[in-house]
């Protein structure tokens, strides 16, 4: 009965987040840097921090927060504060003859913790998933649906979530993939750094539509 109403969700939700952004730009840089075991614990940070997402757009949070600018721009600047601050870092990234080689890295400066930490908060803290949830669960999914068909619904799309940054941690954590990178040393850090401020800076200055 709620099988095509759950293919539309899977549809857009995959059209989302394929769409490269905060949490792509860290799962990248972090499987780059550091290798396969933070990449994937980033991946997973970011699955996890979609169920903050449907949890309170199944409360009816979310809709309380689209509607306050005052609770919206709050959650904006903090997102936006987060990511410049992890820019920032990026961006002092030091030549390769100063810092601990690329190899290392994933035993030595990341943590599981850290690494799964770092998706989580990148992805709670995005304003941007919050209209897109709370667009999700008031428009798409119809108010009817079961409570616990709309649960299953966000525990799908926090397992594909995973699923989809688990995949691009595979890929950018291969050793040929990362040697590549590697030779570009610490200017790979500093163009993600630019990214990630630059997503800050765009963060920061959207409007509540």
């Amino acid at each position: 009965m709620y099988w095509t109403e759950f293919f539309t969700v899977a549809l857009i939700h995959l059209l989302a987040v394929a769409s490269p952004g905060p949490d792509f730009a860290i799962v990248v840089r972090e499987s780059v840097a550091f290798g396969r075991r933070t990449g994937l614990f980033t991946a997973l940070g970011v699955g996890v921090g979609i169920l903050v997402h449907v949890a309170y757009s199944l409360l009816g949070i979310g809709l309380i927060v689209s509607q306050s600018i005052v609770l919206f721009n709050a959650l904006k600047w903090l997102a936006a504060a987060y990511l410049l601050y992890i820019g920032i870092k990026a961006l002092r990234a030091r030549p390769a003859a100063e810092q601990t080689p690329l190899a290392d890295t994933s035993h030595v400066q990341r943590s599981p913790r850290a690494a799964f930490v770092t998706g989580f908060v990148t992805n709670g803290l995005n304003p941007k998933a919050t209209l897109f949830f709370l667009s999700l669960f008031t428009v798409v999914i119809n108010p009817h649906t079961p409570l616990a068909i709309q649960a299953g619904y966000g525990l799908y799309l926090s397992l594909a979530t995973a699923v989809w940054f688990c995949l691009v941690a595979l890929l950018f954590s291969q050793a040929r993939v990362r040697a590549g990178f590697a030779r570009m040393g610490h200017w790979f850090d500093r163009l993600m750094g630019v990214v990630l401020v630059a997503l800050g800076v765009k963060l920061a200055f959207s409007e509540l539509r």
